[in-house]
């Protein structure tokens, strides 16, 4: 063995070595807590299946994330760059594609992998601290444009995600798979009341801009101030009407071509990256 293949692995035995610590510590603190995710939250599934090498490489290497059981074929523990599945903190069974394929729904490409995991806990507002960039989310139940709303945030740098607990999608491995592991990276704050949610939002300084197609002003003109918190609705419904009065500003993306409308995950990329655009250069 080289002295690079030495490196690699002995790097990856620390990650996975600090690994299993955290995976007893989430356990402890877990038990402390009851495993709940604070008051008013809706019924968690005591499991989530995730699946796919990005969704479950993420979650691995969460430390806030508790994982029960791993199935893998050798060809994905490969791609994962596990060599020892004993090192892991947690159950690891090596099995066949076909037998991950009668773990999920047909429709799932899984990749050869799949773990059993608990739910992650939903943050409070008070998580958000000096957080400059953020989505909410009004009631858009798709759990793959709430995943791919994820995938964009994490990548244009948002700090959180705020969803309602009643009509959003509750953790999944397809919402999980649409986010290529943006899951385990954004801040997840869920609420009861909404337009609350919004009000606090404007009193901790944000400027809370809501997307409609017929607001007064374009998108990149209403920017303002040092923290902006971007209000997205439901593709047809968009934004409701306690929402829109809630708000500080309405605006809307104008679009060249001829047509005018954007599926929700595209117009949350598009704005996400307008306001990165105007924050780090304001």
């Amino acid at each position: 063995m080289s002295q690079d293949e030495s490196n690699s692995r002995n790097d990856r035995d620390s990650f996975y070595a600090k690994r299993r610590r955290a995976y007893r510590d989430a356990k402890a603190t877990q038990a402390t807590r009851g495993g709940k995710g604070g008051t008013d939250a809706r019924s968690l599934p005591d499991s989530v299946l995730l699946y796919g090498l990005h969704s479950v490489r993420a979650a691995v290497e969460n430390p806030d994330r508790t994982i029960t059981r791993m199935t893998v074929t050798r060809n994905a523990l490969a791609r994962l760059a596990i060599d020892d599945p004993k090192s892991l903190p947690f159950p690891v069974d090596v099995a066949t594609p076909q037998a991950i394929d009668k773990m999920l729904p047909g429709d799932s490409i899984h990749q050869g992998v799949v773990v059993e995991a608990k739910p992650l806990a939903a943050h409070p507002i008070s998580a958000l601290e000096d957080c400059p960039l953020l989505l909410v989310l009004d009631q858009i139940t798709d759990p793959h444009n709430v995943g791919a709303i994820m995938r964009s945030a994490v990548a244009l740098g948002a700090g959180a995600i705020i969803t309602t607990m009643r009509h959003s999608p509750q953790e999944s491995g397809v919402l999980a798979k649409s986010a290529s592991g943006a899951l385990e990276l954004i801040t997840h704050i869920q609420v009861v009341n909404l337009a609350e949610a919004i009000e606090e939002l404007n009193r901790l300084g944000f400027l809370t801009i809501g997307l409609d197609s017929e607001g007064p002003d374009q998108l990149e003109k209403s920017f303002s101030g040092g923290r902006i918190a971007l209000v997205l609705g439901a593709e047809g419904k968009g934004l409701r009407q306690k929402t829109r009065h809630t708000v500080k500003t309405l605006a809307r993306l104008d679009m060249p071509g001829a047509i005018k409308s954007l599926n929700v995950s595209n117009a949350a990329a598009i704005s996400l990256y307008a306001a990165r655009q105007f924050l780090d250069n304001h």
